[in-house]
């Protein structure tokens, strides 16, 4: 691990697999078959294959690939959603394979946040109570709870809409309640997947602007996942672009626009 950066979030040698005949694949992985070939000889899914980064706390980690390419599966073994066929994560230094089941509660609700393609937000609710959910969840007093969120939606550019139903917001706003929600937690990291590629170019502009003001504001550590790679440019400190399952290079946008892999 690197000690003259302020590393927040350490993975080494994350593989995942889907499937029951894990010992047989990986052998079959470790002889350099392909995934196509395991897949059809094992029944099993190499999703990510061997892959080690770091995260700069504070910074924007940017993730991009094809469809297919093991990107959303990363994201989904940083807060242990799956859990890792082998590797290790290590969270401000501790692997979270030996986290409690109450250390990863409280770890999924305050250290790590998540935002998603499909916004994931609750129709019957109006945009306050969407973005007071996670404090809710904590058991945090109702007068605290709205005094937060209505900062999170102030600051995302919603003021004005905390008591409309999500139902009248536009793809563009509900995003915002999605990021607004996930920030009222305060959380250390923010994992993002694709959470503006349902937008139109437009709407997906302002987003990434609002996105870098409010890491700019908040200081927050983002790991970004992209399909889009003007996207993964514009946003990322660092990139790091996957294939079939591996992280085939890692690199400021700079240095991969004049190196690139």
């Amino acid at each position: 691990m690197t000690n003259d950066k302020d590393i927040i979030l350490h993975v080494e040698h994350l593989t995942k697999m889907f499937g029951r005949n894990k010992t047989t694949a990986r052998e079959l992985l470790e002889n350099g078959r392909s995934k196509e070939e395991i897949l059809k000889r094992t029944g099993v899914t190499v999703a990510v294959d061997d892959i080690s980064f770091d995260v700069e706390r504070g910074k924007i980690f940017t993730l991009i690939g094809l469809s297919g390419s093991g990107k959303s599966t990363v994201v989904r073994c940083l807060n242990k959603l799956h859990p890792a066929t082998s590797g290790k994560i290590f969270f401000e230094g501790r692997d979270i394979e030996e986290f409690s089941k109450q250390e990863l509660l409280e770890f999924r609700r305050s250290k790590m946040s998540m935002v998603f393609q499909s916004f994931g937000l609750m129709s019957h609710r109006d945009v306050l109570s969407n973005v007071a959910f996670g404090l809710e969840i904590r058991g945090v007093k109702k007068a605290e709870r709205e005094e937060k969120a209505m900062e999170m939606i102030n600051m995302v550019g919603l003021s004005g809409w905390e008591r409309k139903s999500i139902d009248n917001l536009s793809g563009g706003m509900r995003q915002r309640v999605g990021i607004a929600r996930a920030l009222t937690n305060d959380p250390d990291i923010l994992l993002m997947d694709e959470p503006f590629s349902a937008l139109d170019p437009l709407v997906r502009h302002d987003m990434q602007f609002e996105l870098l003001s409010i890491q700019e504001k908040l200081n927050k550590t983002v790991v970004f996942i992209t399909h889009d790679i003007n996207e993964a440019f514009k946003l990322g400190n660092t990139v790091a672009i996957m294939r079939d399952g591996r992280i085939i290079q890692i690199d400021t946008p700079e240095g991969m626009s004049s190196n690139p892999a």
